[in-house]
């Protein structure tokens, strides 16, 4: 890895001119954050590859199919995986075999035993690694975690939790129809509540133990576009009670589709005082929420913007530039950034999404047999 001031070069697997999480959250945000350079892209066909190629500014020669070739050329020095979960493990091997940084998104593989062969794979290879785990990296996210660490709210006594997934409600864009089916590891399990749990655990701590219930109350979802049903196996109910190491209660429920009431509201009350974080999705990892407080002898909750030195340099005036969730993304690319010139772990890496694996797993076992985890 190269620990200089110049660019490091970035190639994305997945990446379409059709849309998609790479085009829409990648490319704005590692153009917002200095010190990164597109280079070269996959795509699922050479006709993609090269449509992507012209809409992303890249001559066709940095255009192919083959994560291997892209992973192997001397001026990519980060890999990007932005497909869907089932392709994760196929697409990550070659580049772990190059020796190349590599950037998954999350879920890091297609289930627990898929993601824990990678991190020991990139462990034992001494690849640096980082999952795309960003809601711990969103500034509102790292200001409320430094809040309750430096005592705002006093003790914490509980912390309570409930969100929409807007997605595994009644109807399905087809496009994204794949995440009805279970097997495919793209769940409201996984990724919004996966994203947001990941978030909780980092402001406060893990769980001590839990208990879970899960459903799938709509066994039958619509297709937008074609009116067509098909089968959801995906739970579309979560919720989880616990107590965390620290001793607080925890509480939380996510639903598929949206409400009209609450879409995220996310407490946390303790001994001195009381924080609350609200949002129109469910999905934190997206960091559109507003973050408001109370302690001591407040008795009305008060907007707590975040301060500017939680922003990317450039402040706000550089984030309005981005596309809503790209925000959030350009924040996890700094800090990764900062991580390999200065070989800190603050982004997290493949062992780390392994854990949170494990921790989703620990959450279907007590669904599935009623016990305590």
């Amino acid at each position: 890895m190269k620990h200089t001031a110049a660019p490091l070069g970035v190639g994305i697997v997945g990446l379409s001119a059709d849309g998609g999480w790479g085009g829409r959250g990648h490319v704005p945000a590692l153009r917002a954050v200095e010190g990164y350079e597109l280079r070269a892209l996959t795509a699922s066909t050479p006709d993609s590859a090269r449509k992507a190629a012209a809409a992303f500014g890249l001559p066709e020669s940095a255009a192919g199919t083959d994560a291997a070739e892209l992973a192997a050329r001397d001026d990519v020095d980060l890999v990007v995986v932005a497909v869907r979960v089932p392709r994760h493990r196929e697409l990550i091997l070659p580049v772990l075999r190059a020796g190349k940084t590599v950037l998954s998104e999350w879920p890091l593989g297609n289930g627990t035993a898929e993601a824990e062969e990678l991190a020991a794979l990139a462990a034992g290879a001494g690849v640096r690694t980082a999952v795309g785990l960003q809601a711990r990296s969103a500034p509102v996210v790292r200001y409320l975690r430094d809040l309750v660490a430096d005592g705002y709210v006093g003790e914490v006594l509980s912390t309570t939790l409930v969100g929409s997934g807007g997605g595994w409600g009644p109807v399905v864009a087809e496009r994204t129809a794949y995440v009805a089916d279970r097997a495919n590891g793209a769940t409201l399990l996984t990724v919004p509540f996966g994203h947001t749990l990941d978030a909780l655990t980092m402001v406060l701590s893990g769980f001590a133990t839990l208990t879970a219930t899960t459903a799938t109350r709509r066994p039958r979802v619509r297709v937008a576009e074609t009116g067509a049903t098909l089968p959801m196996t995906a739970e579309d109910q979560i919720a989880v009670t616990g107590r965390l190491e620290s001793g607080a209660v925890a509480s939380l429920h996510y639903r598929g589709g949206s409400s009209r009431g609450t879409n995220l509201l996310w407490e946390i009350n303790g001994t001195e005082g009381d924080l609350v974080l609200t949002g129109d999705s469910g999905h934190l990892q997206f960091g559109q929420v507003e973050l408001r407080g109370a302690r001591g002898d407040q008795r009305e909750l008060r907007p707590l913007p975040v301060p500017g030195d939680y922003l990317l340099p450039g402040g706000l005036d550089r984030l309005a530039a981005l596309d809503g969730p790209a925000g959030v993304v350009a924040h996890a690319y700094h800090q990764l950034r900062a991580d390999l010139r200065e070989g800190t772990s603050v982004v997290p890496d493949f062992a780390h999404a392994a854990a949170h694996h494990r921790l989703l797993d620990r959450i279907t076992h007590a669904a599935q047999t009623g016990t305590t985890q």
